[in-house]
C-alpha cells in the first residue's frame, strides 16, 4: 500500500520523533517502503526579524542541523531503507514539498495536545493535514 513514507522531525525537540520514529519504521517494515526523514531549519522570515541576528545565523544554523542529523542518522536501523534530508524555509510547506519532491505516498508527523492558541493559529501538523496530498499519521504524545 505505501512505498514511500516521509517522517517530518524537529532536532531539537526529541518529542518529534520519539513515539513518531517507531511508527515510521514499522509502517515501512510492514510495506517494505522506503523512509525519508526530513528536518527543517525554520527561516528567519521577514527582513526585519532577520535584522535582529548575526549576519551568518542561518548559515551556521544549516550547519548545526546537518551535524545534528548525522548523530540521527547514526541511530537509525539498519533494516529499513532510510533517507534523511535537511531542509530551510516554512516548516509545514518544506514537509509537504519533500512528501511531493520523493513521491510520498504517507507522511508521519509528531503533533503536541493542541492548546488554546493552536486554535487561533495551528500547528505545522494541522497545515500539512489540511494541505498534504497524502495521508498524513499524526502521532500524539
Amino acid at each position: 500500500m505505501y512505498k514511500t513514507i516521509l517522517l517530518s522531525i524537529d532536532l531539537n525537540a526529541e518529542s518529534s520523533w520519539h513515539r513518531a520514529l517507531p511508527t515510521a519504521l514499522d509502517l515501512a517494515r510492514v510495506y517494505k517502503a522506503r523512509l525519508h526523514v526530513v528536518a527543517v531549519v525554520p527561516n528567519l522570515g521577514t527582513a526585519l526579524v532577520g535584522s535582529f541576528f548575526p549576519k551568518d545565523f542561518e548559515k551556521e544554523a544549516m550547519e548545526a542541523a546537518k551535524a545534528e542529523l548525522k548523530k540521527f542518522e547514526a541511530g537509525l536501523p539498519d533494516d529499513v531503507d532510510i533517507m534523511t534530508h535537511l531542509a530551510h524555509g516554512t516548516i509545514y510547506e518544506e514537509i509537504i514539498h519533500a512528501a511531493d519532491t520523493f513521491g510520498a505516498d504517507l507522511i508521519v508527523m509528531a503533533s503536541h495536545r493542541p492548546e488554546l492558541k493552536d486554535y487561533l493559529l495551528g500547528p505545522n501538523a494541522a497545515r500539512v493535514v489540511r494541505h498534504a496530498k497524502q495521508s498524513v499519521v499524526v502521532v500524539r504524545d
